[in-house]
């Protein structure tokens, strides 16, 4: 009987010592919790940030691809103005009240296919 108080007692202590033991690791990762929530929440909010600050819709990779659609646009417009401005000269020496004699001869020879003997025609594409 001696014995099984003997072992019965040192259980109760082995299941004491381990209850506390629980106790005492999860209240010291409780509290050391509460000091690293803080600034794990913060680090992920940083790079929720950047991530989309570089990959997102209006990001900078997104920025850096308008910019080279920007330049080509406005370089498209300057070679159309320039030939728009050409046209417009050329249909301005055809206007009835300032009229090209020359600019009609040309623009006659070219529609009717007209052309002097001793001409040499050049056809370009």
């Amino acid at each position: 009987m001696h014995v099984f108080l003997f072992v019965a007692e040192s259980l109760h202590r082995y299941w004491q010592n381990a209850y506390w033991g629980t106790m005492k690791v999860l209240s010291e990762i409780r509290l050391r919790s509460g000091h690293i929530v803080g600034p794990v929440l913060g680090a992920c909010l940083i790079v929720y940030i950047a991530f989309h600050a570089v990959q997102g819709d209006r990001g900078l990779i997104a920025y850096w691809q308008m910019s080279k659609q920007v330049a080509q646009a406005e370089n498209i417009h300057f070679r159309l103005s320039r030939e728009r401005e050409a046209i417009q000269n050329r249909v301005s020496l055809l206007n009835p009240n300032t009229l090209d004699r020359d600019m009609l001869e040309e623009r006659a020879r070219f529609m009717l296919g007209y052309s002097l003997p001793d001409e040499v025609v050049i056809f370009r594409k």
